[in-house]
């Protein structure tokens, strides 16, 4: 039987995450941290650990089949791949950032001047679109030192808290694109791993669906059911079920934590009483 060979950051910010996803999926990885290499027992999958940078050509040329990645590298790298499934962790920004003394945020600042970066590619493209001609010095390690040594006046990096432009004297001023971790598919896949990848992608969804959701429970006056029914974002519709007590209906339904607290105040509202919240491990819609 075919295997479907998934590619996942050997170290750093998305390895936890990505086999957190697998494991939430059914998936579970047995393995020393030095393997680079790891079958799956109970889903037809070989996991293969990476260097983050190296993935986007290891899916171009076929030798895995998916990966989880940031979004950021692939833009960067601008290779033949498919993103499939946006996977909501891991979300930064690529932006730039200049020494905290500079007062101005405008990116007129970077005409003309130098700029540190591990994303030359991004950069370029960007400053061309805006009309800006900078220096652009390509670093692989810690972009964020750059200015404090003299070799920039300025860096292009990725940003998630913001706490390492802090603690390096830097701010951030122009974000040139949002980003997060994404499932990516080569342009090679075989017919017989298509079928195993949309497997992955229904365990993967049910997932993601269950974490933005929230199950709900209330006591409501049946008079008020009706209003109640109206304030709820349900799949279908609410299960109402009657109370021991005469004139009262538990209701049951899912609410988006999007909407969470503006959904629980309209409930309140509209005759809802004891609202217990519980939260989703899996969705199956």
């Amino acid at each position: 039987m075919s295997k479907i060979k998934i590619a996942i950051q050997k170290s750093g910010r998305l390895y936890e995450e990505s086999l957190q996803l697998l494991k939430d999926c059914g998936i579970f990885v047995n393995n020393g941290k030095d393997q680079l290499k790891v079958s799956v027992d109970n889903f037809p999958m070989e996991i293969m650990y990476l260097r983050n940078s190296d993935i986007p050509q290891y899916l171009e040329d076929g030798v895995v089949d998916i990966a989880i990645v940031g979004e950021n590298l692939l833009i960067e790298k601008a290779k033949d791949i498919r993103i499939i499934q946006q996977l909501g962790f891991s979300k930064c920004r690529v932006s730039l950032a200049v020494p905290k003394e500079v007062e101005t945020d405008e990116l007129s600042y970077f005409q003309g001047r130098k700029i540190a970066t591990s994303y030359p590619n991004t950069l370029k493209t960007f400053l061309e679109k805006k009309g800006i001609t900078s220096d652009i010095h390509i670093i692989s390690g810690s972009v964020e030192i750059a200015p404090n040594i003299g070799l920039a006046d300025g860096i292009c990096d990725i940003v998630s808290s913001g706490s390492t432009l802090f603690k390096n004297g830097l701010r951030e001023t122009v974000s040139l694109l949002k980003s997060e971790a994404v499932l990516a598919q080569t342009p090679k896949l075989s017919q017989d791993k298509e079928v195993i990848l949309e497997k992955l992608l229904f365990r993967i969804k049910a997932v993601l669906k269950a974490k933005k959701s929230k199950y709900i429970l209330m006591n409501v006056p049946n008079e008020k059911i009706a209003k109640v029914e109206d304030v709820l974002p349900v799949l279908k519709s609410p299960t109402v079920i009657p109370l021991a007590e005469e004139g009262w209906s538990s209701i049951h339904s899912v609410i988006d934590e999007e909407r969470f607290w503006d959904v629980i105040d309209e409930l309140k509202e509209n005759g809802a009483q004891d609202i217990l919240i519980i939260p989703i491990d899996k969705m199956v819609i």
